[in-house]
């Protein structure tokens, strides 16, 4: 008896970190959804606004990523996270993929970041008040846009023709580029459109701008060209045009200079809003957020490079100068 006892003992002592394993909570895993390769100054945003909510990736949280340069690949990307049940999706910097998502889970979390106002472009019926499943930031794309034609007025002043490149197959393409429009003809600016959802494309509406009589670019706000940073830079400094960029990893990179919201922080907000999330809080209870600081980057290097001289009133408003 004392023999078939001790057995018996043993056998469940040596059972127990086995179960005790199992019933520990699994690593909760989010998803990051988008359009081309993630951004490191937005990446790093995120994870700090998960480690503000004391969420560290690889210790006690995990991400996937799911990235395509092609927008109708987004469904079934979302619909694969779906299938994985991850804990919550969060979709970059892109109406299509918060399009994605919301119409892959109504029950799923998800945490976009926007350029344009999520309540015009359908994606949620209230800011401070979002329903369902979705939460998220806003950019404030439609008054910015408005702001860098101004900028871009003011550098190039004798210029009475905006070009403009615009993605066409971004679901509000359409709106932002009325954005402009309106934003143009209030200052009594013409725009020249053109539109590019390939490299190629953004090859060719470049070879045609330069053909032109034109005061300045304007690139709207887009993932897909977020993705093609260093063509575009390259291409406008090969081609003499200067332009403003809606993100500031286009001047960082090289580019003339940009007006934005601060995007890294914007980042931590919507990472903040995950770790929340994670903790219990509902989408549908978190009021979608819009930023509050913003950057002025201006680069002196590509000023030389295009024969231009910002203004000493750039240098006194700029956020950020690079040499």
């Amino acid at each position: 008896m004392r023999r078939r006892a001790f057995i018996t003992l043993l056998g469940g002592a040596a059972a127990w970190p086995i179960s005790a394993r199992a019933q520990q909570p699994a690593m909760p895993v989010i998803a990051y959804l988008g359009v081309g390769p993630p951004i490191a100054d937005h990446l790093s945003g995120l994870r700090k606004g998960l480690s503000d909510r004391g969420y560290v990736e690889g210790r006690n949280l995990a991400i996937e990523f799911r990235t395509t340069e092609q927008y109708d690949r987004l469904p079934a990307l979302a619909a694969e996270l779906v299938r994985q049940r991850v804990s919550v999706i969060v979709t970059a910097a892109n109406v299509n993929a918060a399009q994605a998502a919301r119409a892959a889970t109504a029950t799923i979390p998800i945490v976009f970041t926007l350029g344009n106002n999520p309540v015009r472009v359908g994606v949620v019926p209230s800011l401070s008040r979002p329903g369902g499943n979705a939460t998220g930031v806003t950019f404030l794309a439609q008054e910015l846009t408005a702001k860098r034609i101004e900028v871009l007025h003011e550098l190039v002043p004798q210029g009475t023709t905006i070009a403009v490149l615009a993605n066409p197959t971004n679901a509000v393409n359409e709106l932002n580029t009325g954005d402009v429009q309106a934003a143009a003809g209030s200052i009594g600016q013409q725009i020249f459109a053109l539109g590019a959802s390939t490299a190629n494309e953004i090859e060719m509406a470049f070879a045609t701008f330069a053909q032109q009589q034109l005061g300045g670019l304007l690139i709207v706000g887009d993932a897909f060209f977020v993705s093609r940073i260093d063509q575009i830079v390259e291409l406008a400094a090969r081609n003499r045009i200067p332009a403003i960029h809606f993100d500031p990893g286009f001047t960082r990179a090289g580019g003339l200079m940009s007006y934005s919201d601060d995007r890294a922080e914007s980042w931590r907000q919507a990472g903040r809003y995950v770790g929340r999330i994670l903790k219990g809080e509902k989408p549908a209870d978190l009021p979608v957020l819009q930023p509050t600081k913003f950057e002025f980057i201006i680069n002196l290097k590509a000023a030389k490079v295009l024969g231009i001289e910002f203004p000493p009133s750039f240098h006194l408003r700029a956020t950020e100068v690079i040499e």
